[in-house]
């Protein structure tokens, strides 16, 4: 019969220095996704310096510093505010129209809640170290 033995901390496990850096690029996933959600949005809208500033900082993300972390943080919560604003432009709309607006405002309301929660992982301790946030 064959055994495999698994060494604690190696490569095959999630633990140790492995695991660690494996929790922080899977966190900041969630800000690269809200960021490219945002770029969809403003490419869709032709607005190319948003959608340039939204590659710039998903790029960004790849480099510790803490002035990186805290403009994605402020990108974030502009672009929680652009959402909200963008729902309740549609809302207006639809409600001028005659047409239902509740799902689209419960979907544009969770992307907001969504982008602006994106902008929490930087208070993680392993991406606080990383940033060298205080």
């Amino acid at each position: 019969m064959l055994q495999v033995k698994l060494r604690r901390g190696g490569p095959d496990m999630l633990s140790g220095t492995v695991g660690r850096a494996l929790d922080m690029r899977a966190l900041l996933l969630l800000p690269a996704l809200a960021l490219s959600l945002l770029g969809a949005h403003f490419y869709r809208a032709s607005a190319w310096p948003l959608v340039l500033a939204c590659v710039v900082l998903v790029v960004l993300l790849a480099w510790p510093r803490a002035w990186v972390a805290r403009l994605v943080q402020w990108a974030l919560v502009l672009g929680a505010a652009e959402w909200l604003w963008t729902a309740f432009l549609l809302w207006q709309q639809r409600l001028a129209l005659g047409q239902p607006w509740l799902r689209m405002s419960l979907i544009l309301g969770a992307v907001a809640v969504f982008t602006a929660a994106a902008a929490l992982v930087f208070r993680h301790a392993g991406l606080r170290s990383r940033f060298a946030l205080r």
